[in-house]
């Protein structure tokens, strides 16, 4: 296998790797945001790569509803046009195979691109004729485009919204609808402060586990330890979308240790968002790497925090004590826990394991 290079060095860690938590609207490239502007007509309040770059990006640690405000800086210039809703897709995995991932599993709201067939329609965008289900299949053909182009392997998961439970059914349906064509997962995503008791959300996700549609949950990001608890005994979540705040509660954390409950973390983003401390030596993940926890390493929303993956391993390395043993268990962990059928899972494990100079050790 070729060796990695970032930035004209040597990556932190130039072996294949694999991302399970990355938002595709949170991964658009600043150019392309400024092209199709200019294709659509659509004035920005900067011109330029590096002035649209400040607007959108944050550099310094904040709240969630500051990092939430910076896609409206941007949405509605992709949002509700075909070519750009596919070219983003196409861009994304393009993006991933520079970074040395094999495998992707990219996150979106269909509803929050669309404009049509969805209240309210988002962004301030006047109504048009893309529809939620056709957002899902322009993103699935930009996905599977950049799968041929560029040799990987990319899926998606389709998000709920905490604030619009009237659209989880939908998702839900989405799914389904092509849970053999690219989309692997539901997630729910947005205010933790929400509860999901009595919900749409929760009859979304029952009907998930019942059409054997994988679940993932974004909880204990920013949110209490009863959230991930609500997630993985209300929602059936087979995955945690952060989960830095289980360790508070040690009961819930032993119990998920045990379930081997895997936990997508995203180090520069937690600190960014004001979701964790910002002195990374003080972070949540150093204990799951200290309990051998099942979790990866994930960028989340890499053109907000303008960072890459490269910067989270450089991040964990530099201030973590990350060890090249412990990226090797990580991506191990994070490719038995992606939400692949199982002959795929077997065949991206073993690429692994060559690609680590491993004998295929299934206890690994």
């Amino acid at each position: 296998m070729a060796e990695i290079f970032v930035n004209g060095g040597k990556a932190t860690f130039d072996k294949p790797k694999i991302e399970l938590h990355v938002h595709l609207d949170g991964a658009i490239r600043i150019e392309t945001i400024l092209d199709v502007a200019k294709r659509r007509g659509i004035a920005l309040p900067a011109t330029t790569v590096s002035e649209m770059t400040s607007l959108c990006t944050v550099d310094k640690p904040g709240s969630l509803t500051e990092f939430l405000d910076k896609f409206n800086q941007y949405m509605h210039v992709i949002a509700g046009d075909r070519e750009a809703i596919k070219r983003i897709a196409y861009e994304f995995v393009e993006t991933k195979a520079k970074e040395g991932v094999i495998y992707v599993e990219v996150r979106y709201s269909p509803h929050l691109m669309a404009n049509c067939d969805v209240e309210p329609i988002q962004w301030n965008q006047e109504k048009g004729d893309v529809t939620p289900d056709e957002v899902v299949h322009l993103v699935n053909e930009g996905l599977k485009e950049g799968e041929k182009a560029f040799k990987i392997k990319a899926r998606s998961i389709l998000c709920c919204m905490r604030h619009m439970p009237s659209w989880s059914m939908e998702v839900f349906e989405l799914c389904k609808k092509y849970q053999n064509d690219g989309v692997v997962a539901i997630d729910l995503a947005g205010n933790e402060s929400i509860n999901c008791e009595a919900s749409l959300h929760s009859k979304a996700y029952e009907e998930a586990e019942k059409s054997g549609i994988h679940r993932t949950v974004h909880a204990g990001e920013v949110g209490l330890p009863s959230v991930v608890r609500e997630a993985v005994e209300l929602l059936k979540a087979e995955r945690i979308g952060h989960g830095y705040h289980t360790i508070l509660d040690e009961v819930l954390y032993k119990q998920l240790l045990e379930q081997n409950m895997h936990f997508e973390t995203c180090p520069v983003s937690s600190k960014l968002t004001g979701a964790c401390e910002p002195d990374f030596t003080k972070h949540p993940i150093i204990r799951f790497k200290e309990d051998k926890a099942n979790y990866s390493l994930n960028t989340d929303d890499p053109m907000i925090f303008n960072t890459t993956l490269e910067s989270d391993y450089q991040t964990v390395k530099q201030y973590m004590g990350f060890t090249e043993e412990e990226f090797m268990r990580l991506n191990i962990n994070a490719a038995k826990s992606s939400f692949l059928p199982e002959k795929e899972k077997k065949d991206l494990l073993n690429q692994l394991y060559e690609a680590y100079g491993m004998i295929n050790d299934t206890n690994f």
